[in-house]
């Protein structure tokens, strides 16, 4: 079964950057569109990048400041975190794209706050 482990959260400072990743287990991650997913407690998880073949795509929100991009050699997701905002702050998870095809990992707590 497919793993998803997602890292590289922290604590950032507002205007900080990070980068985070994820790791996905099994023969699957080819073959599939990934996207990145935020979630703030009591609020739905939304989508905030995703990839679809060569082609990249981003909320509204985080356009400009936000990258993502994937190493298939790697079977890893990342996601590069620029000019990051206190709205940011959230719990982030990988998946695939648009279905979620593999079980939720832990995701990775982002904490935007001076």
């Amino acid at each position: 079964q497919v793993q998803l482990v997602e890292s590289g959260g922290g604590l950032v400072q507002p205007g900080g950057s990070l980068t985070l990743s994820c790791a996905a287990s099994g023969s699957i991650f080819r073959i599939y569109n990934w996207g990145w997913y935020r979630q703030v407690p009591g609020k739905q998880r939304e989508l905030v990048a995703d990839f679809i073949g060569s082609s990249t795509d981003y909320a509204d929100s985080v356009k400009g400041r936000f990258t993502i991009s994937r190493d298939n050699a790697k079977n890893t997701v990342y996601l590069q975190m620029n000019s990051l905002k206190i709205e940011d702050t959230a719990v982030y998870y990988c998946n695939t794209y648009p279905n979620f095809r593999v079980p939720w990992g832990k995701g990775t707590l982002v904490t935007v706050s001076s």
